[in-house]
C-alpha cells in the first residue's frame, strides 16, 4: 500500500515537473508608460519670428539698378530661410535690414593680347541688422560672391551675360546672409561688426 502511494506520488511529481515549462508569466502595464526623449513636462509653445523689414539697398557702384533686383533676392531668402517674417512697412517691424552694395569689380580670367574669353564679376554687399524699438545694430556683416561669364563677339550677348552673372552673384550673396543670420540667431549670439570678420565668399558657376 505505501509502496504504491509512493508510486502515484512520484508520477504526480514528473507530471507537475513536465507542465512547469509550459507555465509562463504575464506582465501588464497601465497607462502611456514612459517615453525616449520626451521631456518631463508639455513643451513650451515657440515664439513667433521676429517680423524684419528690408527697404531698398543702396547701390554705391556704377552698375544700375543692382539695389532693386539685391533687394528682391534678399526679401525672398530672408522669408524663406532666415528665421523672421519679412514685412513691408517699418511701422510693426522688429528688425529693420539694410543693405549696401558696396564694389562690383570684372576681372578677366581667360584672355589673350587680341581679346577676352571670359571673365568674372565680384559683388561685395554689406547688410546691417537694427533693432526698431532700441535703435541698436544687432547684426552687422558683409559677404562676397562670385560668378563668371563668357565673352562673344556679340557686345549686346556679353552684356545679358554680364547681367545673369551679376544676378547670380546677388542670389548667392542674398542666401548666405540669411543662413548666416538665422544661424547667428539659433545660438543666441550676435554677429560681430564687420571689422573684426573677413567676409564670406561663394562662388557660381560660369554663366554660358
Amino acid at each position: 500500500m505505501h509502496r504504491l502511494s509512493a508510486i502515484r506520488w512520484i508520477g504526480v511529481c514528473l507530471a507537475t515537473a513536465a507542465l512547469l515549462p509550459g507555465c509562463g508569466y504575464q506582465f501588464k502595464v497601465e497607462g502611456t508608460g514612459p517615453t525616449i526623449g520626451a521631456a518631463s513636462s508639455a513643451s513650451a509653445p515657440a515664439a513667433p519670428a521676429p517680423r524684419m523689414t528690408v527697404p531698398n539697398f543702396q547701390n554705391k557702384t556704377f552698375e544700375p539698378n543692382l539695389e532693386l533686383k539685391f533687394t528682391t533676392y534678399t526679401r525672398h531668402e530672408f522669408s524663406a530661410g532666415g528665421g523672421v517674417e519679412v514685412v513691408t512697412n517699418r511701422e510693426g517691424a522688429d528688425l529693420v535690414l539694410k543693405g549696401e552694395i558696396l564694389s562690383v569689380s570684372m576681372p578677366s580670367l581667360s584672355f589673350t593680347q587680341t581679346g577676352t574669353f571670359e571673365s568674372r564679376v565680384v559683388v561685395t554687399v554689406r547688410a546691417v541688422v537694427e533693432d526698431t524699438h532700441s535703435g541698436k545694430t544687432v547684426w552687422d556683416q558683409r559677404a562676397t560672391a562670385t560668378s563668371e561669364f563668357f565673352i562673344t563677339n556679340d557686345l549686346q550677348l556679353n552684356r545679358v551675360l554680364q547681367t545673369r552673372a551679376l544676378e547670380q552673384a546677388g542670389r548667392l550673396i542674398a542666401e548666405d546672409l540669411a543662413t548666416r543670420f538665422l544661424s547667428s540667431r539659433e545660438s543666441g549670439a550676435q554677429a560681430a561688426p564687420t571689422g573684426g570678420v573677413a567676409p564670406s565668399k561663394t562662388e557660381a558657376p560660369a554663366t554660358k
